[in-house]
């Protein structure tokens, strides 16, 4: 049992030694393309149900939109996970990834069905660089507490679930998040990248100011360093499912190629 912040940095002290040196500046992203397509993906100890509020919006709009089902077993499973649903769109396409699944939209992203980057409350490491690595220098969230088994699978503690996922969702909605986690494997934390698609895809990032999952200045720093057009919302970790409507209008100006003034 420990932070998440713990976890993932030792879990860094494994992997292979990667420049510390983060990239100065993100690539000039190009215009993304009007897309009618959208996919979303999920970060760890979730899974995909919980974009259900997102999804209703989106498709009430007229978007086709596609839930990945991360395994949750490695970075290779979750980026092939999606790569099977981008495979099946019929055009140009939003990929949204929250949290962990800002590690893999970064590796899927490259698809060429991917217009556009949604980030949601989520991470983005580079090319070479490992989800870990992205912790290091910031505050450490005590309230975000994981239980790793001994096999290596980790899930946030259940009694402290709510406080460090999502404390603005009613008593039985984050008791639902909590008896819906899918265990993920520690050790994807340590593997590097080798794909960056917000290098050559724009890119929308959401940021709950709220967040005990992140640091909130990591999450900033993630966001500027890709070059995002960036919304900050008071919300949890769990935004996704407590503020979809200011999710679903930042995934909308991605499909539409527009930022914020």
């Amino acid at each position: 049992m420990s932070i998440l912040k713990t976890a993932v940095l030792a879990a860094a002290l494994t992997a292979s030694a990667v420049s510390g040196a983060y990239a100065s500046d993100a690539a000039t992203p190009t215009t993304a393309t009007h897309a009618k397509n959208v996919v979303l993906v999920h970060g760890a100890f979730a899974d995909g149900s919980g974009w259900r509020p997102v999804y209703d919006l989106l498709t009430a709009r007229g978007y086709r939109v596609s839930i990945v089902q991360n395994p949750l077993t490695s970075l290779e499973d979750d980026v092939a996970a999606t790569r099977r649903v981008l495979d099946r769109q019929d055009g140009p396409t939003v990929l949204v990834g929250h949290s962990w699944g800002g590690t893999v939209i970064t590796e899927a992203g490259v698809h060429d069905k991917v217009t556009a980057l949604v980030y949601v409350s989520a991470l983005a490491p580079d090319a070479g660089e490992t989800t870990a690595q992205q912790y290091a220098g910031f505050a450490p969230t005590p309230e975000f507490v994981i239980d790793t088994a001994a096999d290596g699978f980790g899930i946030v503690k259940p009694a402290q679930f709510k406080a460090g996922f999502a404390h603005d969702t009613t008593d039985a909605d984050a008791a639902f998040l909590r008896d819906s986690q899918v265990p993920i494997n520690m050790a994807a934390f340590a593997t590097p990248l080798t794909q960056s698609a917000w290098r050559s895809k724009p890119s929308w990032a959401v940021i709950a100011t709220e967040d005990k999952a992140f640091d909130q200045a990591m999450l900033v720093h993630m966001a500027e360093r890709i070059g995002a057009d960036i919304t900050r919302v008071s919300a949890s970790h769990a935004l996704f499912y407590t503020q979809p409507g200011v999710v679903a209008d930042a995934i909308e100006r991605a499909a539409q190629g527009v930022r914020q003034e």
